[in-house]
């Protein structure tokens, strides 16, 4: 039998734009895929980038090594910090405070997650913090990093996306990708099966190609302003529509985790890197303007402001194809789930992972297509709904931001999520759902929901027994993080310059 895939030439792939999304999927396919593919990326220096997707999640750790990415030469090129957590301030209400981890909390049984023993525990006169049993959050409030035996510390990192964008580029163009600077003038199509035949780009030049990428960013010049692919507004369920960043010099060392503060139209990041730190507030401009968000950014940070506030407009929402045609949009394109939980560069390594195992030896096949975009779809819909879970599940009616969060409708799928973890305190995932369980019962506790019920096999285990169970825990998560080094110093030896290795 003859392979098919012999006879073809290589396919000829084009990336439409750089940034992180453009530089992150050359430099997944042309060193996954090398001289099966011909890849081009077109990007224009005088086009800025969004660049404000430094905090990430665990599967970039993945992402990386499937690239066959040195973790210490990475996070030296990109100043990176480890980060375990996200710690949000002021959500369930003023003043509370409560971490969300990328750690497992307790041990599980396999009929029961950790939260029926512990729901049980707090009936029995136990007086720990569901905290005290996460290794990953109390190494992070402690300041605290290393690298265990057996992958016991789950972690990602806050990084300079621009650097990273840098540090792809020279991994794609080293196994081949072809970089082309200029601006996209036009996208020609073919007349009869409307399918994108080329790039024109300024100066009369012609970029020919059987796929192209869509990594334009939000104005989305491929899959939307010559596809007209659509585009789903979820405005309703998160209303946030504004940000504003600044980068500003650091005054402490980093700690490894990224802060959400809420405010009364929206909330504010602060991520610490190496170098510097990232900061920047989120906000409806139905309840506050841009001028006094700018004002109250700059009043709250920390350390001198190192570069212009960079004002972005948003829509939450997803695009309805995010492959139609011969086109897939990786990144902005594709849609837009606001940075809450770092969910930004992780939907970029989904889009790209997802694309290289669907690629097409020849001519596009409809059923990859309706599969990709299913999946993608399923993707961003199950991270909206753990965004709307932060905004919907509140105490706070201080202000008529938060009194309209708190009173808005939210899909049924997850009110009944909500309702199933307030009567029986379990959380049930489907489809390969990006969130764990860990991470919806941290969030939901946190924001205020305390289980009525929890499940009988708790009640199995007799009062001493329960009471050997939680302390081992306990004790196991203290001792470990006793033994840690501080953060900044691991990274100093890990990552840092020969002249701090050194120190």
């Amino acid at each position: 039998m003859t392979n098919e895939n012999s006879t073809h030439r290589p396919l000829r792939v084009v990336v439409a734009g750089g940034g992180t999304a453009g530089w992150m999927a050359a430099a997944a396919m042309a060193g996954t895929l090398g001289n099966a593919i011909e890849l081009t990326l077109v990007e224009s220096d005088a086009i800025g980038t969004i660049g404000v997707g430094e905090s990430t999640i665990p599967p970039m750790v993945l992402f990386n090594r499937l690239l066959g990415i040195n973790e210490a030469e990475f996070m030296r090129a990109t100043q990176a910090t480890f980060k375990l957590g996200i710690r949000f301030e002021n959500w369930r209400d003023v003043g509370e405070t409560y971490f969300h981890s990328f750690g497992v909390t307790g041990k599980d049984h396999w009929s029961a997650g950790f939260q029926h023993f512990w729901l049980h525990g707090r009936s029995q006169g136990h007086q720990h913090s569901y905290d005290d049993y996460c290794l990953e959050l109390k190494a992070a409030l402690a300041g605290k990093f290393a690298h265990l035996p057996e992958e016991r510390m789950n972690y990602a990192y806050q990084l300079d996306s621009g650097l990273y964008a840098a540090f792809l580029r020279k991994r794609a163009e080293a196994n081949g990708a072809k970089r082309i600077e200029g601006r996209i003038a036009e996208v020609e199509l073919d007349g009869a099966s409307g399918n994108i035949a080329a790039l024109r780009l300024d100066g009369d030049r012609r970029i020919e190609g059987d796929l192209f990428l869509d990594c334009t960013g939000f104005r989305a010049l491929l899959i939307e302003g010559a596809l007209h692919a659509g585009f789903d507004d979820w405005t309703h369920y998160l209303p946030c529509d504004s940000a504003i960043a600044v980068q500003t010099a650091s005054v402490r060392p980093p700690v490894p985790y990224t802060r959400a503060i809420a405010h009364d139209a929206g909330w504010q990041w602060r991520i610490p890197l190496q170098h510097r730190g990232g900061n920047g507030i989120v906000y409806c401009s139905r309840y506050l303007d841009h001028d006094a968000a700018l004002q109250r950014l700059l009043g709250s940070v920390e350390g001198d402001v190192l570069t212009k506030p960079n004002h972005i407009r948003y829509t939450t929402g997803v695009r309805r194809k995010q492959w139609h045609r011969n086109c897939v949009a990786v990144g902005l394109s594709g849609g837009f789930m606001e940075p809450l939980e770092s969910t930004a560069i992780h939907l970029i390594q989904r889009a790209v992972l997802r694309l290289i195992r669907m690629l097409p030896a020849g001519p596009v096949n409809e059923r990859d297509i309706a599969e990709f975009n299913d999946q993608q779809f399923t993707d961003m819909e199950q991270i909206r709904d753990f965004l709307i879970l932060h905004y919907k599940v509140t105490e706070r009616r201080d202000s008529p931001f938060w009194r309209q969060c708190a009173a808005m409708e939210i899909p049924d799928g997850l009110a009944h999520k909500i309702e199933l973890f307030r009567e029986t305190g379990r959380v049930f995932r489907k489809n390969e759902e990006l969130f764990v369980e860990n991470s919806w019962v941290q969030v939901m506790m946190g924001q205020g929901i305390t289980p009525r019920a929890w499940h009988p096999i708790a009640a199995r285990l007799k009062p001493d027994e329960l009471d050997t169970f939680m302390a081992m825990q306990r004790e196991a998560v203290a001792r470990t993080v006793e033994g840690l080094p501080d953060h900044q110093s691991y990274i100093a030896q890990y990552c840092g310059t020969s002249k701090e290795r050194a120190a």
